[in-house]
């Protein structure tokens, strides 16, 4: 899919879901347990997200523990905490009101790293005031087990330079290290469209808003020229693009051609595209502009970086991505980038 994900529409099914497993479950029981509820659904992702949900609750409360009286810090007293919570975890007794919404959210965060593995890392890995906190990370991701080959390998490198806290920003850069080279591809993401199905038939086109909607956000419009790749041009490692010959605006005529103030009349020029993109701009691009491909996206700055000037970067973008959408949010902020390069 290269529409933008709709939380709302994830948020919507994973309601529906839910309730129907919830109905299903609870129809001859009062209470869930701990061993239910990890056979609860047929997607072991649900399952695993609703213990980690427990998880943080647990944490949570066990925060709370102050007093003026009694050292919760003490190394002893930990001890007996953790202790106490192995032993309650095995005790896990809760009633269909409050597992709920422990439920719905599973749902919710599972479809996010099926459908949208890109923004799943982002807000992970961004944590509570843009910090990400190695310990606890470290236990999110026990409990991720779908795209978890990109976290599993920044927490192995955090690990190795012995940092135990690091700002998200900082994160984003070693992540985007990460994908370069693993070249990360996300799931298939059919066997999950069944196994959900088989509650509440799943169309994953709905969970991506409509590019007419997106259009009407767009500000600045820019177009890029299609036209017949001549035979001369270099070979390069994408798939030939069907283009047709009916000729547009360029982008340099459309940025000329604006008649009231935009973006783009306040550029500032950047040096290589490649250092001004920002890890969510990266996700971004790569899945609605290069359908996924990282590495395809990779060449595509590096071959932009090298051209001379704008004229030169917006002939390569005509012979081998005419046929992106000009319409989408995505396209018109590349473009923005590019032009701050050559401007």
């Amino acid at each position: 899919m290269d529409e933008k994900i709709s939380l709302e529409a994830i948020s919507l099914y994973a309601d529906a879901y839910a309730e129907k497993v919830l109905k299903t479950f609870f129809s001859s029981k009062e209470k869930i347990t701990g061993a239910e509820i990890i056979t609860l659904c047929n997607v072991n992702q649900v399952n695993l997200f609703v213990v980690r949900e427990l998880f943080r609750t647990w944490k949570e409360e066990n925060k709370k523990l102050k007093s003026p009286y009694f050292d919760y810090d003490n190394a002893e007293v930990k001890e007996a905490l953790e202790n106490f919570m192995s032993v309650t975890s095995q005790h896990i007794s809760i009633g269909q009101l409050h597992f709920s919404p422990l439920l719905k959210k599973a749902v919710s965060q599972t479809l996010l790293v099926i459908f949208d593995p890109y923004d799943f890392f982002s807000m992970l890995i961004s944590g509570k005031n843009n910090k990400l906190e190695v310990a606890p990370f470290r236990e999110e991701i026990k409990y991720l087990k779908t795209n978890k080959a990109p976290l599993e390998r920044l927490l192995q490198r955090l690990d190795e330079k012995g940092i135990s806290e690091i700002s998200g920003n900082e994160a984003f850069s070693y992540l985007d290290q990460i994908l370069e080279e693993v070249n990360f591809t996300p799931e298939d993401v059919e066997e999950f469209i069944e196994k959900f199905s088989t509650i509440v038939p799943l169309d994953p086109a709905k969970f991506y808003i409509p590019k007419s909607e997106e259009a009407e956000k767009l500000i600045v419009t820019h177009e890029i020229k299609t036209e017949p790749v001549k035979q001369e041009a270099p070979k390069q490692i994408n798939k030939p693009k069907v283009v047709t010959a009916q000729a547009t605006a360029t982008i340099n005529e459309k940025a000329n051609n604006l008649s009231r103030p935009t973006i783009a009349d306040n550029l500032k020029k950047i040096g290589k595209i490649k250092d001004s993109l920002t890890i969510n701009q990266k996700f971004m691009f790569t899945k609605v502009l290069f359908h996924g491909d990282f590495e395809l996206f990779s060449k595509a700055i590096e071959d932009l970086d090298r051209q001379d000037n704008m004229k030169g970067a917006q002939r390569y973008l005509e012979e081998n991505y005419g046929d992106w959408d000009q319409e989408s949010e995505e396209f018109h902020e590349f473009m923005e980038l590019v032009e701050k390069r050559f401007s």
